[in-house]
């Protein structure tokens, strides 16, 4: 009798364990995000670093990176229907009409999310200006190169910056031509040291947007991969990227 109670609680306990285990795998597929992470254009900003900084931290968090060294994967159909997000760094270079509209397509007619940063999204594929409507912004100067300056939180209570407190940086700091619809997070402000012109002029650094049914986050900072060990700045990239991945 006791050996019998013995197997049944045995029983038991696997069967919750294993109940446990499918609820916890469950929860972790919905969770899970399919994620393209496309590199390549200038090395100047350092493309297999920033694959090798984010590719690995959005394994970590579970989600299924595809990634690929050319944007003939915005040509693949398969691939784009089943995307929930597109990174890109591609800065400068040149992309076909069907490229192009693969990746406009996924975005603003199936509402998979595009994020980026730097020139990797802001300074990619200088004649196609739908492309750039998407983004919300294209680079046209960083006046004095490398300098010192100031990124301004304006949107403390956003959930990508929410608790982030103005930071110095050392880089390049971008003016932009930039779409006022996007809804600004962070700015900088110039001065006229190595642009008189421009002295006092606030210029977005972080913001999001819609593109059709898609979502679009972009941040200015990150010309380097060193610039993402400030703190402030790698936090903004990941929390942008995890509300792109939000529905």
């Amino acid at each position: 009798m006791r050996e019998t109670f013995q197997i049944k609680t045995l029983i038991f306990s696997i069967i919750f364990i294993l109940s446990f285990n499918s609820v916890i795998y469950t929860q972790h597929n919905k969770d899970s995000k399919k994620i393209l992470f496309v590199y390549g254009g200038w090395e100047g900003h350092e493309p297999e670093k920033m694959r090798d900084l984010i590719v690995p931290w959005l394994e970590s968090e579970g989600h299924t990176v595809t990634v690929s060294p050319s944007l003939d994967s915005y040509l693949d159909k398969k691939l784009m229907k089943k995307l929930d997000l597109v990174l890109q760094i591609y800065t400068m270079s040149e992309i076909t009409e069907d490229q192009e509209k693969g990746l406009l397509k996924a975005v603003r007619d199936r509402g998979v999310s595009l994020a980026g940063w730097h020139g990797g999204l802001g300074d990619a594929f200088r004649k196609n200006v739908e492309y750039q409507f998407m983004v919300g912004g294209q680079w046209v100067s960083h006046p004095g190169g490398i300098i010192d300056y100031t990124v301004n939180i304006i949107d403390p209570d956003d959930p990508i910056t929410k608790g982030l407190k103005d930071f110095k940086v050392k880089s390049e700091q971008y003016y932009m031509h930039v779409d006022p619809i996007n809804e600004v997070l962070a700015t900088t402000t110039f001065n006229d040291e190595h642009s008189y012109w421009i002295d006092g002029v606030t210029m977005p650094v972080v913001w999001k947007k819609k593109y059709g049914k898609g979502k679009v986050f972009y941040t200015s900072l990150g010309h380097t991969r060193d610039v993402f060990d400030i703190p402030e700045a790698w936090t903004i990239l990941q929390r942008g990227i995890k509300w792109a991945l939000e529905k």
